[in-house]
């Protein structure tokens, strides 16, 4: 990939869009959730990047299958059925309020009845989904800037993800979190997770870290960490994992986190991004399941040549 294909993100810039965008994610990510049979660690309700933007993918309903697409090109959300059917929405000048009344009633008038939970998740004292007249903006060239990221990342992180042969999930898109991310499992269980995610059931945190798990992912950013980046944590957390010697070397653990960052600028400005953010990828998943003592013998590929 040429650097030039890796744009410049500003979370001070962006903010506005990036929480709109969260709030709508939201909204397909419920729908998703609704209609699904569970898989393991909420798999199932997650969102895939595409060419043109995300995808929930097929999903089922009573009469038809049917995908919601978010189209960062053409700012639009389509909606489409194995009947031939579609539906398409404008994403400018869209309130998260008005956004949910036009997804459930364009999905209603395809024949698609959907109800959601509308309190957002993840969240702290959010407003519901179906009442959210304050966030709004949608600004075409942040979210456009976002989106071919996100194809970057996507690359590199099923570069990763492929060298690795025991249990991985996909990289898939998490709407409540709002990040790109692909989890390595050593195959062991691991402690009960406490919990204490706002607006997230208990049960689903411990079901989702249920093993132990090395997870790398990408966020545009947000109020704790106000830039885009990239991180990797593990869970449960070995010790002297905050203390560990990573590369890139602007890259650091955040204690407030647990998390390693490596802030996307420094991945962004370097001679070959891609093999920057590998380098990350490697470097901290290499540290942590050493210090868990993780049987990677078993669990990666033998031929990969870094």
């Amino acid at each position: 990939m040429k650097k030039e294909n890796w744009p410049a993100l500003s979370y001070q810039d962006a903010k506005g869009t990036y929480e709109t965008i969260h709030l709508w994610t939201q909204i397909a990510g419920k729908i998703k959730l609704t209609q699904m049979p569970w898989i393991n660690h909420s798999w199932h309700t997650t969102l895939l990047v595409s060419p043109r933007g995300l995808t929930t993918g097929d999903i089922p309903s009573e009469e038809k299958h049917f995908q919601i697409n978010f189209d960062f090109i053409d700012h639009e959300l389509q909606l489409i059925t194995s009947k031939g059917e579609s539906k398409s929405v404008s994403l400018k000048n869209l309130s998260v309020a008005g956004f949910y009344r036009n997804v459930i009633t364009s999905l209603k008038n395809l024949g698609i009845e959907v109800k959601i939970n509308t309190i957002p998740n993840e969240l702290v004292d959010p407003i519901p989904l179906d009442k959210d007249e304050t966030h709004k903006e949608y600004k075409p060239v942040h979210a456009t800037n976002w989106h071919t990221v996100l194809l970057n990342v996507d690359e590199v992180f099923n570069k990763f993800r492929a060298e690795f042969i025991g249990k991985c999930s996909p990289v898939h898109f998490f709407w409540g979190s709002f990040d790109l991310a692909v989890s390595r499992f050593s195959g062991k269980e691991a402690p009960k997770h406490p919990g204490g995610i706002p607006n997230l059931p208990d049960w689903v945190a411990q079901e989702a870290y249920s093993h132990e798990v090395s997870s790398s992912g990408f966020w545009p950013g947000n109020e704790m960490l106000p830039f885009a980046a990239f991180y990797n944590y593990i869970y449960p957390e070995p010790k002297g994992f905050d203390r560990a010697q990573i590369t890139p070397e602007k890259g650091y653990y955040f204690k407030d986190m647990g998390e390693f960052i490596l802030p996307y600028k420094d991945v962004q400005e370097s001679k070959d991004p891609a093999k920057t953010l590998l380098d990350f990828l490697h470097s901290t998943y290499n540290m942590a399941a050493d210090l868990a003592h993780w049987n990677k013998k078993d669990l990666e590929k033998q031929d990969v040549k870094y």
